[in-house]
């Protein structure tokens, strides 16, 4: 798939070239949109109570509209990426974010079950659309402090991601199915954000990439660069599978092994996301400080001794290393973006798909997985068999290194 996807790498190509100087509102403003879509597509979980009692929905039915979501914001994002990237659209955030819209206000009507799946697909693929191009956006305002952009711009996404599902479960849970029009407001706002981006886009994209040729990583073949890409897919496997079992499992692990109260698990979990938060941020940057790959040496492998631990650890050591993991897992993915960015340059919208794609199919997929194996053993096996996914970050050694940033 992923030679397919990238095509001939070593063709000459028109890639994206980023800006002289770090444009800040530019990331600011990228980075709020990212919130804004991200807070979005967090009705679609919050709906699910509404919805399985009026429509007598079932479980299977359930994860069937999980999955149409998923499928349409995972796999459509290398191609929507890959298509930009040879047809610059400086305004398809702004449509994609209108095809979300489009979506949200069917979902608030929708009356047979066809019309849910489409409804949520819709939403998808206004996702499917945002990640690659925002983060082509974030790419090209970064002045080459490329880490550091990337980092800023998930930062959004991850608040969006804590703010979306309090948001909809206030609303939607009190007022029912309906209210999910209420949310067309965001959709609007991101809108506006999105089409002031747009003219920025088109500016600095269109016109630059038109002088800039092809510059491959000294000593890189095509070969070495699908190697590396798959080896960097790994490494999001482990970390996104293994991310899911503390995004969806990790208030059920305390309260099952520590018999916590449910306010006293959101508390941990709170901070255990907060944790997060700051490892996002921080990994962008200390990779184009350091270089990147080592810094997903110390956010994969590194998170290896503290995930090994956490299942026989007491209370106050369990928060104590969830921190840490949150901390030095979370500072990954900015560092692997920007890595397989630099690994084929010319498919910034490709590459940014396919691993936003990857690591929200991934995330969901592991989810499922490992609810599955939950109801076959128990949580703590779940976190037993969960604390070796890291280890996989050993294969960091097998990549070629890569220019600190300037």
């Amino acid at each position: 798939m992923i030679g397919s996807i990238m095509g001939q790498v070593a063709l000459p190509t028109k890639p994206a070239v980023s800006a002289e100087k770090t444009v800040f509102p530019i990331l600011f403003a990228i980075s709020f949109s990212h919130l804004l879509n991200d807070s979005i597509q967090a009705v679609i979980p919050a709906i699910y109570p509404v919805i399985k009692e009026s429509f007598r929905l079932n479980f299977t039915q359930i994860g069937l509209i999980t999955l149409v979501f998923q499928l349409t914001a995972s796999l459509c994002q290398p191609f929507v990426g890959l298509f930009t990237d040879r047809n610059p659209m400086p305004y398809s955030l702004a449509v994609g974010m209108c095809i979300t819209l489009i979506g949200l206000l069917s979902l608030s009507v929708a009356n047979v079950f066809p019309w849910l799946l489409l409804s949520v697909a819709l939403i998808g693929i206004g996702s499917a659309i945002f990640h690659p191009e925002a983060s082509r956006v974030a790419f090209l305002a970064s002045g080459g402090k490329k880490g550091m952009a990337q980092s800023l711009f998930q930062v959004g996404g991850n608040a969006g991601s804590a703010i979306g599902p309090l948001l909809a479960a206030l609303v939607i849970v009190r007022y029912g199915q309906s209210s999910v029009s209420w949310f067309a407001g965001i959709a609007l706002l991101a809108i506006c954000i999105l089409v002031i981006l747009g003219n920025w886009y088109k500016k600095h994209n269109v016109r630059r990439t038109a002088k800039a040729g092809l510059e491959l990583m000294p000593g890189l073949t095509k070969k070495r660069a699908l190697i590396s890409l798959g080896i960097l897919l790994v490494l999001v496997f482990s970390k996104y599978v293994y991310m899911a079992s503390m995004s969806s499992y990790y208030t059920f692990y305390l309260i099952e092994k520590f018999h916590l109260s449910v306010q006293e698990s959101q508390i941990y979990l709170f901070v255990f996301l907060f944790s997060v938060a700051v490892g996002t941020f921080v990994g962008g940057p200390l990779g184009d400080r350091i270089g990147r790959r080592y810094v997903i040496w110390i956010s994969i492998l590194g998170a290896a001794p503290f995930t090994l631990l956490l299942p026989h650890v007491n209370l106050f050591w369990t928060g104590i290393l969830t921190v840490c993991i949150g901390l030095t897992l979370s500072s990954a993915f900015s560092a692997i973006l920007v890595y397989a960015q630099e690994l084929v340059p010319g498919k910034v919208g490709m590459i940014a798909g396919l691993f936003f794609g990857f690591a929200f199919g991934m995330g969901g997929i592991g989810s499922a997985v490992l609810g599955r194996l939950a109801d076959a053993t128990s949580l703590p096996y779940v976190y037993n068999v969960c604390s070796f996914l890291p280890l996989l970050g050993i294969l960091t050694v097998f990549l070629p290194n890569t220019p600190k940033a300037k």
